[in-house]
């Protein structure tokens, strides 16, 4: 079977992604609003139904053209759209300048994926790239936490601090890792 087994853009993975895309742009307001109990829900519906999709069309043959642009695209706005939100929220543990990075690595990788997939070669998600996923998903939902609960948990702040430090290391090293994977690719290719 080919990467790219159908055609058929409205299949069940590419529904889901654009649902999570309207959740994403949901999760942005809800934070903005300060509702952030249902932002938590919101948010890890969101986050977590990037498995779902991806199971699926694996699993069912369902992996297309546009699939696999929307898939990533979408993971960039739920986890963009939740920091910018939260940055502007005294006592978030976001500053201005975390968001850039990880947004100016998102951006980084996403052209230099482009750059390989448009010569041919494959430069799909590593480990490591779903690691620093995961950690910031659990910093922005620390955050959320912290700021809805802290006054009832005080320890959520320490962690919430920990969790987003932690997700901007593996950010920094994971950019760095398909850095170097691209240079190494860009010389076979």
């Amino acid at each position: 079977m080919s990467s790219v087994a159908t055609n058929q853009i409205w299949n069940v993975p590419n529904v889901l992604s654009m649902i999570r895309l309207a959740l994403a742009l949901l999760v942005g307001l809800l934070i903005e609003w300060r509702y952030l109990a249902v932002g938590v829900v919101v948010f890890i519906v969101a986050a977590s139904t990037d498995f779902v999709d991806g199971w699926w069309a694996r699993r069912y043959g369902q992996i297309t053209k546009l699939g696999r642009v929307l898939d990533p695209f979408v993971d960039k706005i739920i986890v963009t759209a939740a920091l910018v939100a939260l940055v502007s929220l005294p006592g978030s543990g976001w500053a201005a300048w975390m968001v850039t990075v990880i947004v100016g690595r998102e951006l980084l990788v996403t052209t230099i994926r482009a750059m390989v997939e448009g010569q041919g070669g494959d430069f799909s998600a590593k480990w490591l790239g779903k690691w620093k996923m995961l950690l910031q998903c659990s910093a922005i939902v620390s955050s959320m936490l912290s700021l809805h609960l802290s006054s009832i948990y005080a320890w959520l702040a320490p962690v919430n601090i920990i969790l987003i430090w932690l997700a901007l290391l593996l950010t920094i090293l994971s950019g760095i890792d398909y850095v170097v994977k691209a240079v190494r690719l860009s010389q076979l290719l």
